[in-house]
């Protein structure tokens, strides 16, 4: 394990964000690239900050599939949002925490004094996401390429085979960990076999997640929503995968997608496949008094770690555990909550981890159980299970979204994590305000 920003240096402020609708896939390309996305995000944001976009000392961003005209999407987004050629940009990837690293690592440079101010979040297109050629037809394009003359050509037409046509599917294979050789659905099931999760469990999780979100549309409270345009005149304000006509009944009826005969996952208590980018200005204090910018909140620790890969749900309890024991917090220390919802089972796994005091020992290296979360204090107004999980953006959007909620109640302190494919897990401790 591997603390971040603790005892490191400098303060960290969080000074504003801004994020897209998210937009569930519907079998086809969506309207938006991702550094579409990150740039709709990102305009709104600069245009009320009291700098100029240039003054930023880097661009950072998570990401896990670019398109093919997007090597190093954190560059291609910092021109196109006028940062000019002066600012280094850089993408990082660490899966589904892919934009809370981003965010670790603009923090880690304030933090050192290597930087005062940074533009960092994190942008995925998962309805863009490659469809590739296998091995073989790469290989067959690489022969007929080098075919000089009609005959060579006519030979190399000849080793053509149906089965070269075979497409791999960027989506599925980077939601398959290549090591244990299982989805990420089947992990979730493995964990919620583990802590006896039952699929009536996850299927009222998975209501209350969207019961959450439609108060929240409702009340107003996602205002770190930017709407977006695409180029035909349509407006996307909303995260559209909500459904408000949702009862037990309905989803008990779902089939399960992973394990069809004995499994308990299905869609609809799963995180939705969308779209979307959440963007974040972090800066040191000299910065903060430089342009007397309004403070939101601060960076106060995060932590990465590492766990079986089957079991790779449970990534939050191992990574928040660390930043609770070494800052001396108990669960009624935090105001709230933000687990990032890859599968309602995964969350409740998650939280019975921590109640469970044998698990507590062995595997997170406590004395006892570190207690119960009040769901009343987890996503409050919803998770990936209603508004979906764009896999480079998550990490950021739950920041962002948490730091909202502390300051809307009037409270002090969050904790935002995440479960990250191929066994880690990531978190992030913050409090609102300057001081």
């Amino acid at each position: 394990m591997a603390n971040g920003t603790e005892n490191a240096g400098k303060t960290v402020y969080i000074i504003d964000g801004s994020r897209t609708p998210q937009l569930k896939a519907k079998n086809k390309p969506g309207p938006f690239t991702a550094s579409d996305l990150a740039v709709a995000a990102g305009r709104p944001l600069l245009a009320r900050q009291p700098f100029e976009p240039g003054d930023f000392d880097e661009v950072i961003l998570g990401c896990v599939m670019p398109g093919p005209d997007e090597a190093n999407i954190a560059r291609v987004t910092a021109l196109r949002l006028g940062c000019g050629k002066h600012v280094p940009a850089w993408t990082v990837q660490r899966n589904c925490a892919s934009g809370m690293q981003a965010l670790d690592c603009a923090a880690h440079d304030i933090a050192a004094g290597r930087a005062n101010l940074v533009l960092a979040g994190g942008v995925e297109s998962m309805s863009h996401a490659p469809v590739l050629l296998n091995t073989d037809m790469v290989g067959w394009l690489g022969e007929w390429s080098a075919a000089r003359n009609f005959g060579a050509k006519l030979i190399a037409l000849s080793k053509l085979r149906p089965a070269y046509f075979s497409p791999i599917i960027g989506l599925l294979r980077g939601l398959t960990d290549p090591v244990v050789g299982l989805s990420m659905g089947q992990t979730a099931e493995n964990i919620a076999h583990r802590f006896n999760i039952s699929r009536e469990q996850m299927d009222a999780f998975a209501l209350e997640s969207h019961r959450r979100l439609a108060k929240a549309q409702d009340d107003g409270l996602l205002n770190e929503i930017e709407t977006l345009y695409d180029t035909r005149g349509n407006a996307y304000e909303y995260d559209d995968g909500l459904r408000r006509d949702g009862d037990l009944a309905k989803l008990a009826k779902l089939k399960p997608v992973f394990d069809r005969h004995f499994g308990n996952v299905t869609a609809a208590n799963s995180a939705q496949i969308t779209d979307g980018a959440a963007l974040l200005i972090l800066a040191s204090e000299e910065a903060v008094d430089k342009y007397q910018l309004p403070v939101l909140g601060r960076i106060i620790d995060s932590q990465w770690a590492g766990l079986e890969p089957a079991q790779m749900g449970l990534g939050p309890a191992h990574a928040m555990a660390p930043i609770m024991r070494r800052r001396g917090l108990a669960i009624g220390d935090i105001d709230y909550w933000e687990i990032n919802e890859a599968f309602a089972a995964q969350v409740l796994a998650c939280l019975a981890a921590w109640k469970d005091a044998d698990y507590c020992r062995a595997e997170l290296g406590l004395e006892g159980a570190m207690g119960e979360i009040d769901h009343a204090r987890l996503n409050v107004d919803g998770g990936g299970v209603s508004l979906g999980h764009p896999v480079g953006a998550s990490g950021a959007r739950i920041v962002l979204h948490l730091l909202n909620v502390l300051k809307r109640t009037n409270t002090r302190r969050g904790m935002a994590s995440l479960c990250i494919g191929g066994g880690q897990g990531g978190a992030m401790l913050v409090e609102s305000g300057r001081e």
